[in-house]
């Protein structure tokens, strides 16, 4: 579907459309990427969502001077 090719009357009428091709982009195509092996993006990230929940900053472990290593409190503030 191209967006381009239409005259939209209503913002309702474009996010319809839009809907339907994000629906069909994640969760019908297969996704294009090396490491993906056909599955579409929505399996892809459902697949590897476990990896990057154990890589959260706020779930490693922190040195402390004081008693090697504890749970982190809080978020690591980025300037």
């Amino acid at each position: 579907m191209a967006f381009r090719k239409r005259l939209y009357n209503t913002l309702e009428e474009l996010q319809a459309d839009v809907d339907v091709w994000l629906r069909e982009y994640n969760e019908a195509r297969p996704h294009s990427g090396k490491y993906c092996f056909g599955k579409t993006p929505v399996q892809t990230f459902l697949d590897s969502k476990h990896l990057s929940d154990e890589k959260q900053l706020d779930r490693l472990p922190v040195r402390t001077s004081s008693d090697g290593l504890s749970p982190r409190d809080a978020r690591v503030a980025v300037a």
